[in-house]
């Protein structure tokens, strides 16, 4: 494994261009590394939800009233604080991977919903932990806007239902609640046809998701790390390269350079 810590941006952007130019199908995953630069922060740092606040878990949410409103709570907190969050260069310059043709599937962690708001083409986007930009029923499934939802929460204070009686939340997997079946074998399938996987911004901690890109690598794809700080995956022999910094920095100039102008 090369290990480049210490590389000037432009000699990591060269590393990196390199091994894109060199594949024809290739496996992104995303975690909250690439959304810092649109304002939210990392889940795990100093001022992410990890460190600042209890969560709510899923099964507190669906058997305690109480519980669905500091759910609710909590998620119009989050709403205020990153509702204007707008993509940056790394999800724009994905969208352009997307349109080259390289790109086979993008799997994220986030459920900022940036790449949807980039222009990523959700059949080949898996947002593996759900998305806020969106309401679900617990009970249907029936999906819906989120702006009337939080509006009603606001102004009464109670968490809103679903006509058919059912829990409302914001589309993603909370603490406690099971990945959804059909993404994992959407992600998990696409692992073992590609050639290259890029782990962006994440910090490889959470699975099964973190297992997606070590299925690639596994399956003989090169496996590229760009995070800054260390992740879990550092030290296992299937890392052809690891980049040490920002992604921003990196990634958007490494697909320039690779799909040229």
């Amino acid at each position: 494994m090369d290990i480049e810590p210490h590389l000037r941006d432009e000699q990591a952007v060269a590393s990196l261009a390199r091994m894109i130019m060199g594949s024809d199908r290739i496996l992104v995953f995303t975690g909250a590394g690439i959304s810092t630069g649109s304002g939210i922060p990392d889940y795990r740092g100093p001022q992410g939800v990890w460190n600042t606040r209890r969560p709510v878990f899923y099964d507190e949410f669906m058997t305690s009233e109480a519980s669905r409103k500091e759910y609710w709570r909590q998620k119009l907190e989050d709403r205020a604080a990153f509702g204007n969050a707008e993509p940056n260069a790394v999800h724009l310059a994905l969208v352009r991977l997307e349109h080259s043709g390289k790109l086979e599937l993008l799997v994220t962690q986030n459920i900022d919903g940036l790449h949807r708001a980039a222009g990523s083409d959700p059949d080949r986007l898996v947002e593996i932990h759900g998305t806020a930009a969106l309401i679900e029923c617990q009970q249907c499934g029936e999906r819906s806007e989120p702006a009337a939802h939080f509006a009603t929460f606001a102004e009464s204070g109670n968490p809103p239902a679903c006509h058919c009686g059912g829990h409302l939340k914001p589309a993603t997997i909370s603490f406690g609640q099971s990945l959804r079946r059909g993404d994992l074998l959407r992600a998990f399938t696409a692992a073992e046809r590609v050639d290259l996987v890029l782990a962006l911004g994440s910090t490889l901690a959470v699975t099964p998701a973190a297992d997606i890109p070590l299925a690639a690598a596994q399956a003989g794809a090169a496996y590229v790390i760009v995070n800054r700080g260390p992740t879990e995956h550092d030290r296992l022999a299937l890392v052809s390269l690891r980049i040490e910094g920002d992604v921003a920095a990196v990634v958007p100039a490494a697909i320039e350079a690779a799909l040229g102008g």
